[in-house]
């Protein structure tokens, strides 16, 4: 027996469950393509729609405090993201199936627990209602009413995309480079020496602040860059670019303007031949060195400087809210040092992130609830109708909480805070059963990648009993 398939009998098929969902049909693995540059993209998406409150309020707001002492928690947090994103991906490129397709496959309603909790976690609209606020800094105007402007427009732009992962990815890319625009120029007019000498302070005075609260430094560590559902909707933007197995699914495209095509509900795995081992192997150092040097990279970089930025010019002082207009006090600062073409420059690419992020939000919440729909339910429907009925439903929702003046409702808030811990737990867990038991033994995660993955399943759980301990007595306060 050769070594990629010692430790297995028959095919590779036969290693998933059929009570749910059928067999997975057995083709050849794609190989990759010799320019995998133009497979570069997902990475990208994830830290664009990732960098969004948390790293323009958050971690700033920490660095304003207690200066750079805890930035690297961002660090652990992105990496432990990094591991558990691979692991979705591990699947994904191996099948072609989402990893809730995969859970499914053990229960039937596991996709639609995951699909309800993210619907849940977004169901205030707080990302276009912060970009709102940073848009009504420079042009003035009520935020509520420029948030439901935004909320039409991203359903507009998700509907009239031809394929709406391209148009994600381009919006992202461009939200990318705005903010990294933002930080060269930062680098160049802000920040001193005085305060790029700081920087050591990362490694030399690192510390946990617990002066600022432990369950707010857990949730900076534990979501640094994503959380939550994003980290699932890997599987799905990964499909739609083409990687591995992938490569057998149709895209989700328009019906206004693309042919919109319908997935098919299992998913396709292939033998561990040698040449087909030899495409694994390219395939997986590829997709691990694109979430490297785009996703973490990309999110680390943009968490130091947005921290180091605070820190050169509101750091010490007294009574900085942790909140949007924590960013309307550091604006005020920039256009004072700089002029006020950069306060209203650093607004500008603020909501513009923020817009960016609340698109991909409401993307990846469609997404997962379509591809349960669809794979689960009503097999008979169309994946790209549910995804744009999902779509305007979200858009629909998020408008009537504005209109009804719910701005920062408590009970909403309570529940993104407490659903999206107990989803990186509960899925953590179930990653792990899933890749060791259905993928054959010569692509399963090794002893160092299910170590990760099970620190993030004991910080999530954490997390997760921390923040319900901490918001519960809130909510019946509320009550």
């Amino acid at each position: 027996m050769s070594e990629p398939t010692r430790g297995m009998r028959g095919s590779a098929a036969d290693l998933f469950p059929t009570h749910v969902l059928g067999r997975p049909e057995v083709r050849e693995l794609p190989p990759p393509p010799l320019n995998t540059g133009k497979l570069i993209g997902p990475g990208i998406v994830a830290a664009g729609v990732g960098l969004s409150s948390g790293e323009f309020i958050l971690y700033p707001y920490i660095a304003s405090q207690v200066g750079m002492a805890f930035v690297w928690a961002a660090l652990v947090g992105v990496m432990t993201q990094f591991f558990l994103n691979m692991e979705i991906e591990r699947y994904t490129l191996a099948t072609g199936e989402t990893v809730l397709t995969g859970f499914s496959r053990f229960w039937r309603h596991w996709g639609l627990v995951f699909a309800l909790m993210t619907c849940f976690a977004n169901l205030w609209p707080g990302w276009a209602t912060s970009s709102a606020t940073m848009l009504s800094y420079i042009v003035g105007g009520e935020p509520r009413w420029i948030a439901i402007v935004m909320l039409v427009a991203i359903g507009l732009i998700l509907t009239m995309a031809p394929v709406v992962y391209v148009m994600l990815e381009r919006l992202q890319m461009v939200k990318v480079a705005a903010v990294g625009v933002l930080i060269l120029i930062a680098a160049f007019f802000v920040i001193t020496a005085e305060d790029w000498a700081a920087l050591p302070e990362i490694v030399t005075q690192a510390r946990i602040p617990t002066e600022l609260g432990f369950a707010l430094l857990l949730g900076a560590l534990a979501f640094a860059g994503a959380g939550g559902g994003q980290n699932l909707c890997q599987s799905n933007w990964i499909r739609d670019k083409g990687f591995g197995m992938g490569k057998y699914v149709p895209r989700i495209k328009s019906p206004v303007t693309g042919q919109p095509e319908a997935a098919p509900s299992t998913g396709f795995v292939f033998e561990p031949t040698p040449e087909n081992m030899a495409r694994w192997r390219r395939w997986w150092r590829f997709a691990n060195w694109e979430q490297l040097l785009t996703f973490v990279l990309i999110t680390f970089v943009t968490i130091t400087f947005t921290s180091l930025l605070a820190y050169a010019t509101v750091f010490g002082r007294e009574g900085l809210p942790n909140s949007v207009a924590f960013v309307q006090s550091e604006g005020l600062v920039l256009a004072d040092r700089v002029g006020g073409w950069f306060g209203g420059l650093f607004w500008f690419i603020g909501a513009f992130s923020l817009f960016g992020a609340a698109t991909g939000i409401v993307d990846y919440t469609a997404r997962l609830a379509a591809d349960v729909l669809r794979t689960s339910y009503v097999r008979g429907a169309n994946e790209s109708r549910l995804y744009f009925g999902i779509v305007w439903a979200l858009v629909a929702v998020g408008v009537a909480v504005l209109l009804i003046g719910l701005t920062q409702p408590l009970v909403l808030l309570v529940i993104s805070a407490c659903v999206g811990g107990l989803m990186m737990f509960l899925y953590s867990g179930l990653l792990i059963l899933l890749n060791r038991r259905m993928l054959v033994p010569a692509i399963r995660p090794g002893p160092g990648r299910i170590a990760a993955v099970g620190f993030g399943f004991v910080l999530f759980g954490a997390l997760s009993i921390l923040t319900l301990g901490q918001q519960l007595p809130k909510l019946w306060g509320a009550g």
